[in-house]
């Protein structure tokens, strides 16, 4: 039996060469120098920072080149595919502005040439074309070995402490079978998958440039991976192979626990006969615990999921301004140079990436947060709020937006509108929930926090009865120090600081028991603007509330 005959037993029903695909899917028309990126996720269900960081890297990597950006759904593991995975992705990735040019669920192509499907066991006749063709030139061939079969090579490896634990050498059962036998094996209906022979030489090394961490060392692949499955899909490996090369990519960017599939990558470029593409290996996302870095955890660290940001609702744009700060080492500086120049136009580039541990730190992103929200006009993030409610807090959506206006004023105030400077009171959604929750009578909870001072229950009483919503900010304040002088707190605080002994305290101690008896908290913003917005009554009630308290 001939290999092309032993091909064609094997496939049958395959009639295309792996000539019609290059035709098919023929070189990009693209500018010199233009990048050709992805982002393969699985349809698992979860998808996390480290999808988002490498996926940022690829779409900057392309746009800024010319090129094209697109979406691959790597689906070639059924068994983990989870309901309405694919659509999470698509919606955790528009939700930080990734924009692709093409791909899966993307209504549109970037050239003449759709190069889909992007949905990789929509392409099971691709693989299997360059399956039957390594056949015919006799570097893939068929494995019937059980699941069985394969654990007692493995525990035969362990016990004789070899390197390394795989199939290949002596250990490949199939490799050896003649067409004959495995053709007769294969008309008895025994399933089988499809192996590479591999080429690789024991001991012999490689060299490659990964365009993050330079020049690398690594073994060559012995391994005859299986890179057909017994339903005919592919691995993901052989997948990868055969889809970057049609689609045409020409920069891989991805995690530094892919790094020891390059030499199996490596040797299926070669045996395929593909110009391989470069690759990018990124650091790995670290955390600081107990004074040690560690590698962020799915099962330990709830801020690993692009969920956990969308949930305490991060603005988008902060998330990507901090992504950046950690992907080039040069975008803070540049960042804080050119204030209000869209991210876009910074030169983003793979050699100004980390190659070691990167700390994630969401304190410096909740910085960044507070930071981007200040600046944006007051209608975007109450817009932005207002959208967020809906999703994650629908009952609560009357009570903070059911009067219009006054959430307006309430945002005025903590963003400091019209003020010279900023306030930088927001970080993000759930912060804002929590935060403006004492404007609201209907959900105030106050845990008070009083001071150790004298008098507090006489002086939320005189100020009751001074108190006039119709006057204005310095009328208020006049009355405060008023109050001030009548308990023996010093209402001229250059009087307080001269001799502090003489006095009780000052009259920022009558406003901070003010305020908190308003509002049930220390710090806040402007106090008279506060209880203008709250209004008389509301004022009135919390007050004598708060008497309640202190009498007890």
């Amino acid at each position: 039996m001939t290999n092309e005959e032993f091909a064609e037993l094997l496939f049958p029903d395959i009639k295309h060469t792996p000539d019609y695909y290059e035709e098919k899917y023929p070189q990009r028309d693209l500018p010199d120098k233009a990048e050709v990126t992805r982002i393969g996720p699985s349809p698992t269900g979860f998808i996390h920072l480290g999808n988002l960081y490498s996926a940022m890297a690829g779409e900057r990597l392309a746009h800024r080149s010319g090129g094209v950006f697109y979406l691959r759904i790597e689906d070639t593991d059924n068994k983990r595919k989870v309901e309405g995975a694919v659509e999470s992705v698509i919606s955790s990735l528009d939700y930080f502005n990734i924009q692709f040019d093409e791909g899966a669920e993307v209504d549109r192509q970037a050239g003449k040439v759709n190069y889909g499907p992007f949905y990789q066991r929509q392409r099971a006749e691709i693989y299997q074309t360059y399956v039957k063709d390594l056949v015919k030139r006799g570097l893939a061939y068929p494995c019937f070995c059980s699941e069985e079969e394969l654990n007692a090579i493995r525990n035969e490896q362990s016990e004789e402490k070899v390197n390394d634990i795989g199939y290949y050498g002596k250990y490949a059962k199939c490799r050896n079978l003649s067409m004959e036998e495995a053709a007769e094996r294969i008309k008895n209906g025994e399933p089988y998958s499809m192996r590479l022979r591999s080429q690789g030489i024991p001991g012999n090394t490689f060299k490659f440039k990964d365009e993050i961490m330079g020049e690398v060392s690594l073994p060559e692949n012995i391994m005859d991976v299986v890179i057909l499955k017994s339903d005919g899909i592919p691995t993901y490996h052989f997948a990868h192979a055969v889809d970057d090369h049609l689609m045409r990519t020409t920069t891989v960017i991805r995690g530094c626990e892919w790094l020891p599939s390059v030499p199996i990558h490596v040797e299926l470029f070669n045996v395929l006969g593909f110009r391989r593409p470069k690759y990018a290996h990124t650091a790995q996302l670290m955390k600081i615990e107990d004074g040690k870095k560690r590698k962020l955890s799915k099962r330990k660290d709830p801020e690993l999921s692009l969920g956990y940001y969308r949930e305490l609702g991060y603005h988008p744009e902060a998330v990507r301004v901090y992504l950046l700060t950690i992907l080039n080492s040069n975008f803070e500086e540049w960042y804080q140079k050119n204030p209000g120049v869209p991210i876009e136009e910074f030169k983003f580039s793979l050699n100004k990436m980390g190659v070691s541990g990167i700390l994630f730190d969401l304190q410096k992103l909740d910085d960044i947060s507070s930071n981007i929200i200040s600046a944006k006009d007051r209608e975007e993030v109450y817009e932005y709020f207002l959208k967020w409610m809906k999703q994650y807090k629908p009952e609560s959506v009357p009570v903070y937006f059911g009067d219009p206006d006054k959430m307006g004023r309430i945002m005025d105030l903590c963003m400091g509108v019209g003020q010279k400077r900023r306030r930088k009171d927001f970080i993000n959604c759930s912060q804002m929930f929590d935060f403006l929750s004492y404007f609201f009578d209907d959900i105030f909870t106050p845990e008070y926090e009083f001071g150790k001072y004298e008098n507090m229950t006489e002086i939320i009483a005189e100020f009751k009865n001074t108190y006039d919503p119709n006057d204005d900010n310095q009328t208020w304040f006049n009355k405060l120090k008023a109050v001030a002088d009548k308990f023996g707190y010093a209402s001229d605080m250059k009087a307080y600081k001269a001799e502090p002994d003489k006095y009780k305290g000052n009259v920022s101690h009558i406003a901070e028991i003010i305020r908190v008896a308003v509002t049930g908290r220390k710090n806040t913003p402007d106090l008279w603007t506060i209880m203008q917005i709250l209004g008389n009554d509301s004022c009135m009630k919390r007050l004598d509330k708060a008497s309640e308290f202190l009498g007890r």
